[in-house]
């Protein structure tokens, strides 16, 4: 069972992040917009149930939590971390074995050449962006490149902030364009 060591603040003010001892998985994130999307997680569930729970995304040693606007903080906070505290902690091997299974599906449709522009893409966004995202309680999906168009999803408190969709965008673009001159990318 994870002990909270800390809980932070985001740029969305909609948004907390609780930053664990131990961590709920290894390197794989969990992203829910809604309670129905979560069925199958019992964290996500649970979080879910709290009134005013608008969105939960978890990687690693923390959880990002996003509310409607309407509950206060600090009483949303206490009954958010009852069940981030009896969430079990990760299994690494387990954890692995998906990573793993993951990656491979989602390269498995591209040609050589747009696997190995997807895994430049990867390795800046990993490098200049994921760590600044993930910071403030959030992160960045790749769904999918065709062409020269890029989808990405933005998880965790990235998901409903005002500048994730504007500044953060056409700064991700200005990045990929650094490699890929043409490339268009779209916040799905």
């Amino acid at each position: 069972m994870p002990k909270i060591a800390e809980i932070e603040p985001t740029p969305n003010p909609n948004a907390m992040k609780f930053i664990l001892k131990e961590p709920l998985t290894w390197g794989i994130a969990r992203s829910y917009d809604t309670a129905g999307e979560a069925k199958d997680d019992p964290l996500a569930t649970a979080l879910f149930a709290i009134e005013h729970v608008t969105n939960v995304f978890y990687v690693d040693h923390w959880v990002t939590v996003t509310q409607d606007g309407g509950a206060d903080w600090q009483e949303l906070m206490r009954k958010l971390a009852v069940p981030i505290r009896e969430a079990p902690a990760a299994d690494e091997h387990s954890a692995q074995l998906a990573a793993e299974a993951t990656t491979a599906a989602s390269l498995e449709d591209l040609s050589e050449h747009d696997r190995e522009r997807l895994e430049r893409i990867n390795q800046i966004l990993d490098e200049q962006v994921r760590p600044y995202l993930q910071y403030d309680g959030g992160d960045l999906h790749i769904l999918g490149l065709e062409g020269n168009r890029l989808m990405v999803h933005y998880q965790g408190a990235c998901g409903s902030c005002p500048s994730s969709i504007s500044g953060t965008l056409a700064g991700i673009e200005n990045l990929v364009r650094q490699i890929e001159p043409d490339i268009e990318v779209v916040a799905v």
